[in-house]
């Protein structure tokens, strides 16, 4: 069993900053494919970023060159790092991996950008 466990989610202003981790519960290494996916209220969830294997990396046109997506193996967490956000951005962030053809989610963090 994989646990994913999100933190870093919170009210930030619209241009603002935010850096979402998330830790797992074995080695990242383990896993080709990892993401961060966002749930807007009323809206499906869909996919900001994720590792389509070691290395490559994918985004959603809307958080392009304003978000950026990274692992730390050492530590077995995986970050999202947001930069000049937007009211548009606020949602429930996931992280997602996927081993062995198993989906594994985490239980969501909070985003909300407002002034």
């Amino acid at each position: 069993q994989v646990q994913l466990v999100e933190s870093g989610g919170g009210l930030v202003q619209p241009g603002g900053s935010l850096r979402l981790s998330c830790a797992v519960s074995r080695s990242t290494f383990s896993f080709a494919v990892m993401g961060w996916y966002r749930q807007a209220p009323g809206k499906q969830r869909q996919l900001v970023a994720k590792f389509v294997s070691r290395g490559v990396t994918l985004y959603a046109d809307s958080v392009k060159g304003r978000f950026t997506i990274s692992r730390d193996n050492a530590k077995n967490t995986m970050y999202l790092q947001m930069n000049t956000l937007k009211p548009e951005d606020t949602a429930v962030y996931y992280c997602y991996a996927n081993l062995d053809d198993v989906p594994y989610w985490g239980q969501g963090t909070q985003v909300t950008v407002s002034s």
